[in-house]
């Protein structure tokens, strides 16, 4: 079940879809990091990156010394 992309898109996509309800809560963005990753499970490269790309900038401003910000960094740049 955990390396279900498919299903993993399905989920994140609905919790994006609904910004009324994360806002600009953390939550929010880990949610396009996950879906994200789950494109890249799915072999996806265009939309994995696209959701890599919203995550970042998203957190643009964070303090680059996030273990989380550095993992989706060095993932996105594996996409290239």
């Amino acid at each position: 079940m955990l390396q279900d992309g498919n299903a993993a898109v399905v989920e994140f996509q609905k919790f994006i879809d609904h910004r009324g309800l994360v806002g600009n809560f953390l939550l929010g963005a880990l949610a396009h990091l996950a879906l994200a990753r789950a494109y890249a499970l799915q072999g996806d490269t265009a939309k994995a990156k696209a959701a890599y790309r919203d995550f970042l900038t998203l957190w643009k401003d964070a303090d680059p010394d996030i273990p989380i910000l550095i993992a989706a960094k060095s993932e996105y740049a594996k996409l290239r």
